[in-house]
């Protein structure tokens, strides 16, 4: 049976994103203004999901869209929706562990490692965030340096300061460094 995946583009207050989703769940979304998002998620399908059939619309992935402008907007604090996630038996162990960082908390990677029962792997760790195709919803952005500062994000810094400041409440005061 061939998969069958919407996919949409869709403006937020943070900027466009682009979303992939199947009937189980959100498989794919882009942080807001990614450049050449559209092509990224494209790439991520033909590599990830090959033969599947794709259609332009929200279809299955409305609720996660309207989700993700709430959440970004600071309406709303989770984003637990279903997903339909694709990765290594590690990766969905760290990605699992990072769906469990409560809104506005953060932890390190080495402590992320520890989370995973593997306390040597904080750059492993690293690697699979870095894999994360459901930022928001796989809340990479949650995970700092082991001094609290700002590192790594596929969105870049600026992006993961002004998520950490939004859940916290805090925009703009530099809490999160510049």
């Amino acid at each position: 049976m061939t998969d069958t995946i919407h996919l949409s583009r869709f403006e937020t207050v943070m900027g466009t994103m682009t979303l992939a989703a199947t009937r189980r769940g959100v498989l794919m979304c882009t942080l807001p203004d990614r450049i050449g998002a559209e092509d990224l998620v494209r790439e991520f399908l033909a590599r990830k999901v090959p033969g599947a059939e794709i259609v332009e619309g929200a279809g299955p992935g409305e609720e996660a869209i309207e989700a993700a402008r709430e959440f970004l907007a600071g309406r709303r604090t989770d984003l637990d929706l279903p997903l339909d996630i694709r990765g290594t038996p590690f990766q969905l162990e760290v990605w699992a562990a990072l769906r469990e960082i409560p809104y506005g908390g953060t932890i390190s990677y080495r402590q992320l490692a520890e989370r995973v029962g593997r306390p040597t792997a904080f750059r492993a760790c690293g690697g699979a965030n870095g894999a994360n195709r459901l930022p928001l919803f796989v809340p990479c952005h949650r995970v700092v340096a082991a001094n609290g500062g700002l590192q790594g994000f596929g969105g870049g810094l600026p992006l993961k300061r002004r998520l950490l400041e939004l859940e916290a409440g805090v925009a703009g005061t530099g809490r999160f460094g510049r």
